[in-house]
């Protein structure tokens, strides 16, 4: 009589897993959007477009590696029976991102007009943001050298333009592509021109300093809109840090300490702000940079004083390049105190804590504060864009090819933006959050003797099930 288990004898077999729950979503809200009648258009012959941009979009939520990597994961007999896609090569794909990149401009319209046919939004105010991301290869004449959000500036990049419908909706509604080296003033009027005929008169078009400027805000009233967005401090507003606590400002934030005064010109209107917790911030910021300074100073001391070469971060480091160095420090004449106490006139401003804001709608204080900062959502979808859709680094080479990535991206974050505008109870979910849950969600297919298919599902969760469950969404 067996008196011990013994271990199963672990047998190979066909069968396969792989995550199911992100293929299903896509399907799904491809469908409901009506993308069929946007990207059919734009071709006719072969392998159907619109099964191979279900397949890429699903492959952006689930591996999201290069172009190479998502063939692979596609040609696979399975994944093709569930896109119904025959084999196909490589080349396929990027033909595919050609597409995308030629036609973008009519595709982000026709994008746009489902939306707006679809849903009933309550209103049209947007935010809008610009941001870079790498580029690997050096062929497209888009990549640049710039500004890098991404903190490599040994790459070239190119400038990403995001608008999103605001608070409470949150939805991005447009995208656009520049060359790595343009900035945001100069960008804000392509991103602003893609979308400004979908917003209502009136509309609020919220932005921050780096796209502010005369032009860009005349742009936005010539259409009847209302912008609302900050303004970098000049020398003219000491005058007004000067005599702020005469002005009795209004308590805005006691627990950060905010404090406004508002002032109304004829065509526009400045929220003038101090914050506590800023000024704190920022001295303390400050404080650093002092230290800092201080011991590269000593540094540098040093190696004069021992008659040493400069340590080569003080050098310039070009084989093309003599220099001859002739250095002094004011050490020796002064003592740590005496060096803090100049370095803080240098460096501390008198602005610290201050912020202004300005648009040209009357808003009471709080009103325009927290409107501006409810634009962090589009901060928040930029984020997920480039390190949880992963739209970043661009693997591909042409400027077609490049807008075509970006739109795969686009469309991929839009569809988690839906469902979270959707469902109530995914307002709060990250991106990163709602993926990891539509992955969990896996089938298995089993071969059978009668070499016939089954499909067992596994790992259904609150957020897959209520993502996919058979009901028609919200119109």
């Amino acid at each position: 009589m067996q008196s011990k288990l013994r271990t199963y004898e672990i047998i190979p077999n066909k069968n396969i897993c792989f995550p199911i729950g992100t293929v299903l979503a896509v399907n799904q809200l491809y469908e409901i959007l009506d993308l069929p009648s946007v990207f059919g258009k734009h071709k006719k012959n072969g392998i159907d477009i619109n099964n191979l941009l279900k397949a890429l979009v699903s492959y952006k939520l689930t591996d999201n590696f290069s172009i190479s990597k998502a063939h692979e994961w596609i040609n696979r007999e399975e994944v093709l029976d569930i896109f119904t896609l025959p084999e196909f090569s490589e080349r396929t794909l990027y033909r595919v991102l050609e597409t995308l990149g030629n036609n973008r401009e009519t595709i982000i319209s026709d994008i746009q007009d489902k939306l707006f046919e679809r849903y009933d939004f309550e209103h049209t105010n947007i935010n809008m943001d610009w941001t870079s991301i790498v580029l690997h290869g050096d062929k497209s004449p888009l990549g640049k050298y710039g500004y890098s959000r991404d903190h490599r500036p040994d790459k070239k990049q190119v400038t990403l333009g995001i608008s999103e419908l605001a608070d409470p909706i949150n939805v991005p509604v447009g995208i656009t592509v520049e060359e790595g080296n343009v900035n945001d003033q100069k960008h804000f009027k392509k991103t602003y021109q893609q979308v400004n005929r979908r917003l209502n008169k009136g509309s609020l078009v919220v932005f921050d300093k780096g796209a502010h400027s005369v032009d860009n805000t005349s742009l936005i009233r010539e259409d009847e809109m209302h912008y609302l967005t900050a303004r970098k401090l000049n020398k003219s507003d000491d005058k007004k840090i000067a005599t702020f606590w005469e002005s009795s400002p209004e308590l805005i934030n006691a627990k950060n300490g905010i404090y406004g005064i508002k002032i109304v010109k004829p065509s526009s209107v400045n929220y003038f702000y101090f914050s506590k917790k800023l000024q704190k911030e920022q001295l303390d910021s400050r404080a650093r940079k002092v230290m800092r300074q201080i011991k590269q100073a000593k540094d540098i001391q040093k190696s004069i004083d021992k008659n040493k070469k400069l340590p080569k971060r003080f050098r310039i480091n070009n084989a093309l390049v003599d220099v001859t160095y002739s250095l002094q420090t004011k050490l020796a004449d002064m003592d740590e105190k005496e060096c803090i106490k100049l370095l803080e006139e240098k460096v501390i401003t008198g602005r610290e804590g201050f912020f202004c804001l300005k648009s040209s709608r009357n808003l009471t204080l709080k009103q325009a504060l927290s409107t501006y900062r409810k634009k962090d959502s589009i901060e928040k979808i930029i984020n997920s864009l480039k390190n949880e859709i992963e739209i970043k680094p661009l693997r591909v080479w042409t400027d077609a090819s490049i807008y075509g990535a970006v739109i795969i991206g686009f469309i991929a974050q839009l569809l988690i933006s839906l469902m979270r505008y959707e469902y109530d109870e995914l307002k709060s979910k990250s991106t990163k959050f709602i993926k990891n849950s539509l992955l969990n969600l896996t089938v298995t297919v089993d071969y059978m003797r009668n070499k016939a298919k089954r499909y067992i599902y596994a790992n259904f969760d609150a957020i897959n099930t209520l993502i996919l469950r058979q009901k028609r969404m919200k119109s």
